[in-house]
């Protein structure tokens, strides 16, 4: 798939990339032949290949909910800079 100079300014527009005419010239060439790669990605058969969203079986990794008992107000609290009324107390944020 060849890729124009205009291509290459519209692309370069929406990264927000400032080029050189070098530059559109060089990423021109340079991103027709990867498009041209990936063309020939569809001329493979697939098929037998069932579509997927992962390549590797994905699996729960978490452990069971259990139920445990909380912290108490006073262990939550300990290493706090401070505290009122049995809360946290923290800069006002406009």
């Amino acid at each position: 798939m060849k890729l124009s100079i205009a291509d290459v300014e519209h692309v370069a527009l929406l990264a927000r990339l400032e080029l050189s005419e070098e530059e559109k010239v060089q990423y021109a060439g340079e991103l027709s032949r990867i498009l041209d790669y990936v063309e020939q990605l569809s001329e493979l058969d697939t098929s037998g290949v069932e579509p997927t969203a992962h390549p590797l079986p994905i699996r729960d990794v978490f452990r069971e909910d259990e139920q445990r008992p909380s912290l108490s107000n006073e262990e939550a609290l300990a290493n706090a800079p401070r505290r009122e009324e049995g809360c946290f107390v923290v800069p006002q944020i406009v």
